[in-house]
């Protein structure tokens, strides 16, 4: 990117405004890129300990605090700087999910579900993708139509809702 600023200046500069305008452009495809990553990455650990939760129907403070973590984060980096858009929409998230997420989210957990007892494809075939992909976009949903001061104790009602989530909220073992 610095080389990107650096010839930016040097059109403006010498007056090549098409070239300026193009190498906005390019920093701006790059910037997006950048915070979509950064979203995707916060989708598979969203994912993952979603996935560990379903499998071994319990869920932890560690793993409760990595969904209601995930979940701001990707909050605050989808909205755009106009504060009305989003990179992501609502209805965009299965289809990144199911295209670009589950199978490295699914490897991911199999080395951790029940401490690596099961390979990537058997956990893949235990997991019930649908029901996955509701929780998820239901908790991802909470993003658009609730503030960030509201958003902590949303999440902790959901997740009081999956399997173990009472024992987890009533701090049961």
């Amino acid at each position: 990117m610095t080389q990107e600023l650096i010839d930016l200046r040097a059109s403006i500069l010498e007056g090549r405004y098409s070239d300026a305008l193009a190498l906005v452009d390019e920093l701006e495809g790059m910037s997006k890129q950048a915070i979509l990553r950064t979203i995707k990455s916060y989708l598979l650990v969203l994912l993952m300990h979603l996935i560990k939760n379903q499998i071994e129907q319990r869920l932890t403070a560690s793993w409760a605090n990595s969904i209601r973590n995930s979940i701001r984060e990707i909050k605050k980096l989808n909205i755009k700087d106009n504060k009305t858009s989003y990179y992501i929409n609502e209805d965009e998230w299965e289809n990144l999910i199911e295209e670009e997420v589950i199978e490295d989210a699914i490897a991911d957990a199999s080395e951790e579900v029940m401490n690596g007892k099961y390979t990537r494809f058997q956990v893949s075939e235990m997991l019930d993708k649908p029901q996955l992909l509701q929780i998820t976009t239901r908790l991802l949903n909470l993003t658009y139509t609730h503030s960030a001061k509201e958003l902590p104790a949303l999440i902790e009602s959901h997740l009081a809702q999956l399997p173990g989530g009472e024992d987890w909220r009533d701090r049961r073992n």
